[in-house]
């Protein structure tokens, strides 16, 4: 089976200042974290808010599931959190 993402759904972990969304891998559910750091770039100088975040992520969507593929496929476990390197910049 290839990774998907039919279930659009996102949520912002405040606490941990993190976006969660999952993926599928057959029938076993793939749990993926981004760092909200990685969508700060285009977001104006006042503070972001939980919409802000999740706004950016809906508009980097197609990038974040390239992204999420290729570390699943190098690691293929149940729960991936995604940095800065898996979107080829430093931290």
């Amino acid at each position: 089976m290839t990774l998907s993402f039919p279930n659009p759904s996102r949520s912002y972990d405040e606490g941990r200042h993190r976006v969660r969304f999952v993926g599928h891998d057959g029938l076993m559910q793939i749990r993926f974290f981004l760092p909200v750091s990685i969508l700060t770039d285009d977001l104006s100088v006042r503070i972001p808010t939980e919409t802000d975040y999740l706004s950016a992520f809906d508009g980097m969507r197609k990038r974040i599931f390239e992204v999420a593929r290729k570390a699943y496929e190098s690691r293929r476990r149940d729960m991936i959190e995604l940095d800065h390197a898996n979107f080829g910049r430093g931290a």
